[in-house]
């Protein structure tokens, strides 16, 4: 006999999606599904649980070929890149958050699997294996989207997705730090300029480069805590800060500074070419609209390093500063660079970036026989994953190229 689920055992989430759908969850044949009445609650990335598991065995029913995710109750990046795939099938935004849309669109949750009948057939039964991995090609990556341009032409090289505007995470700050930097060619002075931290900079989330509201430091010192540690808490000063000047309305306020700021930056990535992209924060926290694509970030990537200072500040792996308090002594802050790239010869910067949303992204530059390469990595499964995405990517794309020259003929262009 089945047994209905037991909600007592539910986390709270599922409570709330237990009282909804107590009166509407019906047995189908052998095969017990939901029908709801309201849409559960919203998941995403990490998050985890029975709710998680119902997901699962129903995105493996819905979509064609199946996905074949494990019912594991983690929603972990397969979880979540199948999310995707089903939006797209049904012309939502592939968001990969499981959203009240998407709940209506995926209809009954089916929460168990359908019996087995036959144990013994089931046992014999001959599953399909795929073909052996092919010994050449392209190395297997976890990315959502990659691009290797050719540092010395711009040029497209090889890349998937590299025109799909998706959330960047902290890759947003260098621009950030593109728009200082720029200023400071023609305004060396202002890199000795001191910035006050606002309440607003100091309460900024996530990253952070330490500096707490009302101590000063210098706009050259800060670009440090803004690339290396990835201080979001910096890059708010630095539109507070910059707004108002570069955008000539000085005497803004600081809110009035911080918006132009961001207008500066969708002003310069028109400038640039950036097509695909649209800011909404100097930092990359996720936010609505706040989207680029992977080609228009190793563009920026190539412009910034025509600044000297710029590749200075991506390519320190550590720095140590003081800040100035408000009624004490001088306090020191310590910075490490988040990109483990610096620690391996060739490599030289750029910037880092890790939301849930984003995933683990990585903007790279790489030197090897002459040949000088931008990659960029978006949607990475994790933080060790982006590196190794890249690194292989590096290995291969510098073998092709070597290839290429070795035997007089042009390169594969993978578009």
């Amino acid at each position: 006999m089945e047994r209905s689920p037991n909600y007592s055992q539910l986390s709270l989430p599922l409570v709330f999606l237990a009282v909804l759908f107590l009166s509407s969850h019906v047995v189908i044949g052998q095969s017990k599904v939901i029908v709801r009445e309201s849409p559960p609650p919203t998941l995403e990335m990490d998050a985890a649980g029975e709710l998680v598991e119902y997901l699962q065995r129903t995105l493996n029913a819905r979509l064609s070929p199946s996905p074949s995710l494990d019912i594991d109750g983690d929603f972990g990046r397969n979880t979540q890149r199948a999310v995707e795939l089903f939006q797209i099938s049904r012309d939502l935004e592939p968001t990969g958050r499981v959203d009240a849309a998407t709940w209506m669109a995926l209809g009954k949750l089916i929460i168990k699997d359908e019996p087995i009948d036959d144990v013994q057939r089931f046992n014999r039964q001959r599953l399909p294996r795929e073909p052996n991995d092919a010994l050449i090609g392209l190395p297997f990556l976890t990315c959502k989207a990659w691009v290797i341009t050719d540092a010395s032409t711009g040029e497209v090289l090889w890349g998937e997705n590299y025109n799909k505007a998706i959330d960047i995470a902290s890759t947003t700050k260098i621009m950030t730090a593109y728009l200082v930097l720029k200023y400071a060619e023609t305004h060396p002075q202002v890199l000795q300029e001191v910035i006050t931290f606002s309440k607003r900079a100091d309460g900024t989330p996530g990253s952070t480069a330490g500096v707490r509201a009302d101590e000063k430091i210098s706009v050259g010192e800060l670009l440090y805590g803004l690339m290396l540690p990835s201080g979001n808490d910096a890059s708010v000063a630095f539109a507070e800060f910059f707004g108002g000047r570069l955008s000539g309305q000085e005497g803004s306020s600081a809110d009035e500074s911080y918006d132009l700021f961001i207008g500066l930056m969708n002003a310069m990535a028109k400038q640039l070419g950036m097509n695909d992209s649209h800011y909404v924060n100097p930092h990359g926290l996720t936010a609505k609209g706040h989207l680029l694509s992977a080609s228009d970030l190793a563009k920026l990537a190539d412009a910034a390093f025509d600044i000297p200072l710029f590749r200075q500040y991506v390519n320190t792996r550590q720095h140590a500063t003081g800040v100035t308090t408000v009624d004490g002594p001088p306090r020191r802050l310590t910075w490490k660079n988040t990109n483990r790239l610096l620690g391996i010869t060739g490599y030289d910067g750029v910037k880092t970036g890790t939301t849930t949303a984003a995933g683990a992204c990585l903007v790279s530059h790489g030197v090897r026989d002459g040949n000088e390469l931008f990659i960029v990595v978006l949607g990475a499964s994790g933080s060790s994953a982006r590196y190794a995405d890249s690194r292989n990517l590096y290995r291969w794309a510098w073998n092709q190229l070597a290839q290429a020259k070795k035997n007089r003929r042009g390169r594969w262009l993978l578009k």
